[in-house]
């Protein structure tokens, strides 16, 4: 596809991708720079290959935008739950068990995977590649919604709001974590920085050098004397790898069944009724379901919220717990 661009004659001359990033905002300027790069832009008929080339009023531009080709993983029909979707972007209720992107470990099977089958023929690309855009992740065996670019201009958008984490924005995420005992206070902010543990890679941990982050709780019901269990509303200010995991488990009050970080209270298990302990052994995961999701639209500027209800694992648990 040839695109074109006469620069206005009042205009300022600027960088070459920047003045295109503004022009056509439906690509990201990192993919524009690539092009520039690969000769695929013209100024006054003769390649450019310098993304900081100074562009001046009175110039004629012209990209010769390549199809997106196929993305690497192949499309599998999985099939979806799907809350949301139009040209620009889908939201998805992801079951608990599905990874979201192939990696090691796990070459296919994944959303990914499910979406390229789902969406076939109807991605732009992102970045050049037919492919959907992940902007955030949510663990393989956490449950929950999960908003998926379709097209560059969706990626580029959803991206800045998941990076500004709804501070100046209308993005918001919200979980409901099923955790052993309860927090002193029922509601609070746990801001305590995120690191990977050096003892474990594949865990994530309180660190004073790691990376910010802030979780506010809020406790929506307690079971048991003790408590032995509360359900607790969490919101997320910054988005690192397990955060909420991590935060909880922090406090001494991990996650029911979370086996990476909260393996020290099995014994809270033992001592369970007979019905509520068969039905946490059933869960084989972490009692995490991301439950609210909202944003802007990054076409119509719309904002959109989603909510999940508890899958059947997670609300059978919860009713066990409920009955103590």
């Amino acid at each position: 596809m040839i695109r074109t661009l006469l620069v206005p004659e009042d205009a300022a001359t600027d960088r070459l991708d920047r003045l295109l990033a503004a022009s056509w905002p439906d690509l990201s300027r990192s993919r524009l720079q690539a092009l520039i790069r690969q000769g695929a832009v013209t100024v006054d008929g003769a390649a450019v290959r310098d993304p900081s080339f100074k562009a001046g009023p009175g110039l004629g531009i012209a990209l010769d935008e390549p199809p997106p080709v196929a993305a690497e993983p192949k499309p599998e029909p999985i099939p979806l739950s799907i809350a949301f979707e139009d040209d620009e972007l889908i939201v998805v209720d992801k079951p608990a068990g599905l990874v979201v992107h192939p990696g090691a470990g796990n070459p296919a099977g994944t959303l990914v995977n499910a979406l390229l089958h789902h969406c076939r023929g109807s991605l732009s690309g992102i970045g050049g590649v037919e492919r959907p855009g992940i902007v955030h992740r949510i663990d393989r065996d956490t449950s929950g919604l999960l908003v998926v670019a379709k097209t560059d201009r969706a990626h580029k958008h959803l991206s800045a709001q998941f990076a500004d984490h709804g501070r100046t924005g209308e993005m918001r995420r919200a979980y409901l974590a099923l955790a052993w005992g309860a927090p002193e206070t029922p509601r609070g902010t746990i801001d305590a920085p995120i690191a990977r543990s050096r003892s474990n890679r594949e865990k994530m941990t309180v660190a004073q050098d790691g990376r910010h982050a802030v979780t506010h709780y809020e406790v929506e019901d307690a079971f048991g004397a003790e408590p032995i269990a509360s359900l607790i509303r969490c919101t997320l200010e910054t988005g690192r790898t397990h955060q909420i995991r991590v935060h909880l488990a922090h406090l001494r009050h991990p996650l029911v069944g979370d086996e990476a970080y909260g393996a020290g209270f099995r014994t809270k298990i033992a001592r369970l009724p007979e019905e509520t302990r068969a039905a946490v052994e059933a869960l084989r995961r972490q009692a995490l379901h991301a439950a609210l999701l909202q944003f802007e639209h990054p076409a119509t500027g719309e904002v959109l919220c989603f909510e999940s209800e508890l899958p059947d694992d997670f609300a059978a648990v919860l009713e066990r717990f409920r009955a103590l």
